[in-house]
C-alpha cells in the first residue's frame, strides 16, 4: 500500500506491506512509524463513511468504532474500491490518502510490516498544516521575511523537504510494542 500525505509539497510517500489481517490501532502505530510522526496526536482511519480510532467515552456515541477491534481485513469488506483515509493531528488536520495496490500471500521468509519505499520529508509536528507548512518553507527560503526566524527555529536551516528521513527501506519497521510477525 502507498500512503500519501495530501496536499503537501513535494510529494510525501510511503510504500509498505502489511498483513492483511493487522488492527487498525497498529495499523495507525504502523503509519507513524514509516512516516516519522510522534504519534502524540488523535487520529483516524476513515474506510468509505466509517472511521475507526480510539473511542473517548466523553464523546459519547458519535465517536469513531474502537480500531483495536477491527482488522484491515474486516475494514476493507464491501468496499469497491481499496482506498481509505488517514487523519494525523485533528487541529493541524495531516490528511493522508492510501491505496492499497494488491493482495498477495504473505512470504514467510519476509517480517511484516515492511517499508519498501520512502519519498520526502514529512513535515514536523505542530506546524500549522499543510499551509502552515507550506507557509514555513516560504519564510524559510526568503532572510527578509518576517517570519523567516520562526521557520528557521521550526524547520532548522539544514531542512531538506526532499528527503525521506527513515532508518531504512525494503526491510521491517521495528517499533516498541510491536512483535516481529513473520
Amino acid at each position: 500500500m502507498t500512503i500519501t500525505l495530501d496536499d503537501v509539497t513535494p510529494a510525501v510517500t510511503r510504500m509498505i506491506e502489511v498483513p492483511l489481517g493487522i488492527r487498525l490501532d497498529r495499523l495507525h502505530t504502523t503509519f507513524q512509524e514509516a512516516l516519522g510522526w510522534t504519534d502524540s496526536h488523535l487520529w483516524e482511519l476513515t474506510f468509505g463513511r466509517t472511521g475507526f480510532g480510539i473511542p473517548d467515552p466523553s464523546y459519547g456515541f458519535g465517536g469513531p468504532l474502537d480500531a483495536r477491534k477491527t482488522t484491515l481485513a474486516e475494514a476493507l469488506e464491501g468496499m469497491r474500491g481499496k482506498t481509505f483515509q488517514y487523519l494525523y493531528d485533528f487541529g493541524d488536520g495531516w490528511e493522508h490518502s492510501v491505496r492499497i495496490h494488491g493482495i498477495a500471500p504473505a512470504d514467510l521468509q519476509i517480517s511484516y510490516p515492511r517499508l519498501l519505499e520512502a519519498t520526502g520529508m514529512r513535515p514536523p509536528e505542530d506546524s500549522g498544516g499543510p499551509w502552515g507548512y507550506a507557509e514555513k518553507l516560504e519564510a524559510l527560503t526568503d532572510p527578509s521575511h518576517e517570519y523567516h526566524e520562526e521557520a528557521l527555529d521550526a524547520l532548522g536551516d539544514d531542512h531538506d523537504r526532499n528527503r525521506p528521513v527513515v532508518t531504512a527501506t525494503n526491510g521491517p519497521l521495528r517499533f516498541r510494542g510491536f512483535p516481529d510477525r513473520r
